[in-house]
């Protein structure tokens, strides 16, 4: 019996301290009293973790001040308050043709936002690495964040992620540019790999529409199609990372494939270039069907342009098959389209539910996320600053000196 006894009495110090974090974030000075009531913990309980956690770094103390003149029974109350910039973390997102990256604080307040172009195919790990490194840098710089206040890094990929945070294999590109190894072996910072679709999942039930929504499906819905799962507020992974992976719509008539809103706003434009001569589509790239964009073709549709509107409905149909196979399987509340199209896919919403009910028996309501697309390096931020919390009691902020903490 003794043997399992400290790791135990450990593992719910550990789970307690994550509580406390959670109370405290945002919350301002708060009383010993007040987070007993805020966490259900007893008075004992709460002192001994607000006094580690002062400790090492986490929380401030502040001095009792009467100073009103009444007459108080007993000692004052204790009062703390969470120390946002005791240290940072990372959020990147490594997209086809760029990276975002956001610095942030431990409140989770982005200090700054970066973007970079990236190619991802045919370059050497190295410069893809070299690449990661520059937008870092000029990231925490930008932030005024020192390199080793860094706590914790999560970085989001267009692949499966098992729950220990490994990418499926079966994914070339990520055999040869093995992320989280690479930024770890260079900085020392803790890297945590998570699948893009599941980060906008965070994101959106973080500071999105989804706020309170337990049973949710965040869709990336730009070149590419990808769905990020919520069931009773966790994040659903399958045995690989595969849940929520969209293969299967290369099966399902009327979709065929795995291509997004912009890639068909796009196409589709083209094609009612061709046989519409007179459509402003024409106007606004030009001349030139290459130069034609999705956000063209709603701005046409949404400006009366016919041929753009009967691209649009044609895409609204296709997006309800979608939506609709993806609902009859996991029956979520809410659907939420996100990325940088969601501004945009407003515009199909009443048409996707007009359709939807043809498909699915259970239709789910459904929104577009106003994150934009910083969607993924924020669900980044709050992939991390939850790994930060569980951990609390063994990370150190650079607001202590390691080994000062760790004695």
């Amino acid at each position: 019996m003794l043997t399992g006894t400290a790791p135990s009495t450990q593992l719910v110090r550990r789970v307690n301290a994550s509580a406390m974090l959670k109370a405290m974030r945002g919350a301002g000075v708060l009383t010993g009293t007040e987070l007993m009531d805020s966490t259900g913990l007893s008075r004992a309980t709460v002192i001994s973790i607000c006094d580690e956690l002062v400790r090492l770094g986490w929380l401030q103390e502040l001095e009792n001040q009467r100073g009103t003149g009444e007459y108080v029974k007993g000692r004052p109350a204790r009062r703390f308050v969470f120390d946002d910039g005791a240290a940072s973390v990372l959020g990147i997102d490594i997209g086809a043709t760029k990276i975002t990256t956001i610095v942030a604080n431990m409140a989770g307040t982005a200090l700054s936002q970066v973007t970079m172009p990236f190619r991802t195919y045919n370059v050497p790990a190295d410069e893809r690495a070299d690449v990661l490194d520059r937008i870092a840098a000029e990231a925490l710089k930008k932030a005024g964040v020192a390199a080793d206040s860094v706590l914790a890094v999560s970085v989001g990929v267009a692949a499966p992620v098992s729950r220990d945070g490994e990418v499926l294999r079966a994914q070339e590109f990520w055999k040869s540019f093995d992320v989280r190894r690479i930024v770890s072996e260079r900085h020392g910072w803790h890297v945590l790999l998570e699948n893009d679709a599941n980060l906008a999942a965070l994101a959106e039930r973080w500071q999105g529409t989804a706020q309170g929504v337990d049973n949710l499906v965040v869709m990336l819905a730009g070149d590419r199609l990808g769905s990020g799962i919520m069931e009773s507020g966790r994040l659903l992974h399958g045995q690989l990372g595969g849940f929520g992976e969209l293969g299967y719509l290369d099966h399902v008539d009327g979709v065929g494939d795995t291509y997004g809103i912009a890639h068909y706003a796009a196409l589709w434009g083209r094609e009612a270039m061709d046989s519409n001569p007179t459509t402003t589509l024409r106007t606004l790239c030009g001349g030139n069907p290459e130069a034609l964009t999705a956000e063209m073709v709603f701005t046409a549709a949404a400006d009366g342009d016919g041929p753009a509107r009967a691209a649009l409905d044609r895409l609204a149909q296709r997006m309800a098959r979608v939506i609709g196979s993806v609902s009859t399987l996991v029956n979520p509340e809410l659907v939420v389209i996100a990325g940088g199209v969601a501004a945009s896919a407003h515009a199909l919403i009443p048409g996707i539910k007009e359709e939807m009910t043809e498909f699915t028996f259970t239709p789910p309501r459904l929104a577009t996320s106003p994150l934009g697309d910083g969607i993924v390096s924020l669900g980044a931020i709050r992939h991390a600053l939850d790994y930060v919390e569980e951990h609390a009691l063994d990370l150190y902020p650079a607001s202590l000196p390691k080994h000062e903490a760790a004695g």
